[in-house]
C-alpha cells in the first residue's frame, strides 16, 4: 500500500507539474521518496534485465542518448532518465513515469547519474554495467577538487563488488586508474589515433602526475586537456590498451564526426556521428562498448548512431527566423575548449562578416557558484587573426565578468556587448546574425534552460519532454 500510495502521489505530481510546463524532472521523485523511501529500489527489482548508469563530468548526457538509441533500435524497452535530473530524486521520477499500477514494464533502465550520486544510485540500483567518461575540474564549490569526484565514482565501483560490467575511458588516467587491480569485467576504450591529437598541449589539464609514484607523467599524444597515451617513466602506470577503439577519425566541423571501430572478435566498422567534436567522438566510444557488452551486434549499432540526434542544448541546432542557431552547453574549462574548437572549425559562406557568438554566463547552485574557471578556457582562440569572429554577446547573471575576461583574451573592445538579460541578448544576437547564417550559443546550465524556454515559447521549438530531449543536471 504504501509503495502505491508513492506512486500515486508522485505521478500526480508530475502530470500537474507538466501542466505547469515545470517539466516534472525531480519532484515527483523527492514526493514519492518522502512517503516511500525505498521505493527506487522496489521499482528497479521489475527491471527485466537490470540498469546501466553513465556518469563523469563531461558527456553523460550525450552518451545517454547515444546509447538509448542503439537499445531502442535493438527492440528493447527502456526506463530513461530523459529528463536528465541525475540526483536519486530525479531517477526515481523516472521510474515513476515508466511505472503502471506500481509496476515498471521494461527490459533496462539507462540512467545518467552525477558523480557524487553514483554510490547511492548503485546501492539502489544494483546496475548490470556503469560506463564512466572522464574527470575534469567542475563545479568546485561543490565537488571540491578531483579527487573527491573520483573517490565517489571508486565507491561506487566497489559497491558493485564484481557484479555487471565496468567501462572505462583509458585515454583519461584519472578513470583508468580505477580499474587498477579492481576484480570483476573491466573493459577500457579510446583513441587510437595521433593525428587527431597534437605532441603539445596547451589546454589546461588536470593529471600530470603518475598515481601510483607520483611522478610527472610522459604522453605520446594529447586528444585534450589530459586525455591522450600516457605512461609514467618509472613503468609504475601506464593507459591500459583499449578493447574498443576509434581509429581514422575524422572531424567535420559543426556536420558531424566519423572514425573506424575496433572491437574484441568483431570486423573493424564504420561510424558516423550526426554531431561534431572530439569529444563526441568519446560519448559515441562509450555507448557502442557499453551496447557491445549487452550484446547488440556491432553493425546495428552504429547504424543506430548514424540516425541519433543531438541532446537538449548539446550541439542542439533550431531554426529560427531565418538562422541556424547552433546551442552548445558548457560548463568547466575543457568542456568549454573543445566546444571553441568545434566552433572555429566550421566553415564560413562566402563573403560572411565572421562568426557571432552568445556566451551566457550564470551562478546559480546548477551551473556553480564559482565563476573563476572562466579564466582557464582559451578565449584567446577567439582573437586570433584566422578566427574571423565578428562580434559577441556576453549575457547572463555574470555576463560584466565574461566581458571583461573576453577583453583580456584580447577580444577587441567594440566585439564585446555586454547584455545581461537573456531575451534582449537573444534579440540582439539574432538580429545581428546574417540571414542564413548560424548563431552559436554557448551557456551554463541554467542559462542554457532559460534560453532554450525562450526559444521553445516562441515556437521554434519544443519543450524537452514533448520530444524525449535531454535537459540534463550537471
Amino acid at each position: 500500500m504504501r509503495n502505491l500510495l508513492a506512486v500515486w502521489a508522485g505521478k500526480a505530481t508530475l502530470g500537474l507539474s507538466r501542466r505547469l510546463g515545470h517539466g516534472g524532472s525531480s519532484l515527483p521523485g523527492m514526493v514519492a521518496l518522502r512517503i516511500q523511501p525505498a521505493l527506487l529500489l522496489e521499482l528497479a527489482r521489475g527491471l527485466r534485465r537490470g540498469t546501466i548508469i553513465i556518469t563523469g563530468t563531461n558527456g553523460k548526457t550525450t552518451t545517454a542518448r547515444f546509447l538509448s538509441t542503439i537499445l531502442e533500435d535493438a527492440g528493447l524497452r527502456l526506463v530513461h532518465n530523459r529528463s536528465g535530473a541525475n540526483l536519486v530524486a530525479g531517477l526515481t521520477s523516472s521510474f515513476l513515469e515508466a511505472s503502471r499500477g506500481g509496476v515498471v514494464d521494461a527490459d533496462i533502465a539507462l540512467m545518467e547519474v552525477d558523480e557524487a550520486t553514483v554510490p547511492e544510485a548503485v546501492r539502489e540500483l544494483r546496475p548490470l554495467g556503469l560506463v564512466v567518461t572522464n574527470f575534469f575540474r567542475d563545479q568546485l564549490d561543490r565537488f571540491g577538487e578531483l579527487d573527491t569526484t573520483v573517490s565517489f565514482i571508486g565507491r561506487g565501483l566497489d559497491a558493485m563488488q564484481g557484479h555487471g560490467f565496468v567501462a572505462l575511458n583509458a585515454d583519461d588516467p584519472l578513470v583508468a586508474y580505477l580499474g587498477r587491480g579492481r576484480g570483476g569485467h573491466v573493459v577500457y576504450y579510446g583513441v587510437e589515433d595521433p593525428a587527431s591529437g597534437s605532441k603539445v598541449m596547451t589546454q589546461t589539464r588536470e593529471q600530470c602526475q603518475c598515481l601510483v609514484c607520483g611522478r610527472p607523467l610522459t604522453y605520446e599524444v594529447f586528444y585534450y586537456g589530459h586525455l591522450g597515451r600516457y605512461g609514467c617513466p618509472t613503468g609504475d602506470f601506464r593507459r591500459p590498451a583499449p578493447g574498443f577503439r576509434a581509429g581514422a577519425v575524422a572531424l567535420g566541423g559543426s556536420g558531424g564526426t566519423a572514425f573506424t571501430l575496433s572491437s574484441p572478435d568483431r570486423p573493424d566498422t564504420q561510424v558516423r556521428l550526426p554531431v561534431p567534436g572530439l569529444y563526441n567522438v568519446y560519448n559515441g566510444l562509450a555507448a557502442l562498448t557499453a551496447a557491445l557488452e549487452l550484446g547488440i551486434p556491432v553493425e546495428r549499432a552504429a547504424a543506430s548512431l548514424r540516425r541519433a540526434t543531438a541532446s537538449f542544448g548539446r550541439m542542439e541546432r533550431i531554426a529560427m527566423e531565418g538562422r541556424s542557431v547552433l546551442l552548445a552547453l558548457v560548463k568547466n574549462p575543457t568542456g568549454y575548449n573543445q566546444v571553441l574548437r568545434t566552433i572555429l572549425e566550421s566553415g564560413l559562406p562566402a563573403g560572411s562578416p565572421g562568426r557571432r557568438l552568445l556566451m551566457a554566463l550564470n551562478d546559480k547552485y546548477a551551473d556553480g557558484t564559482d565563476v573563476s574557471w572562466i579564466w582557464d578556457v582559451d578565449f584567446e582562440v577567439l582573437a586570433e587573426p584566422g578566427a574571423q569572429v565578428a562580434g559577441v554577446v556576453a549575457s547572463g547573471e555574470r555576463a560584466h565578468d565574461l566581458a571583461v575576461r573576453l577583453k583580456y583574451a584580447g577580444v577587441r573592445r567594440d566585439q564585446i556587448q555586454c547584455v545581461p538579460d537573456l531575451g534582449e541578448a537573444l534579440d540582439l544576437a539574432l538580429g545581428s546574425t546574417p540571414a542564413g547564417e548560424t548563431l552559436f550559443i554557448t551557456p551554463t546550465y541554467t542559462a542554457m534552460l532559460e534560453l532554450r524556454g525562450i526559444i521553445s515559447r516562441r515556437g521554434f521549438a519544443p519543450q524537452f519532454w514533448e520530444t524525449g530531449g535531454e535537459a540534463a543536471q550537471p
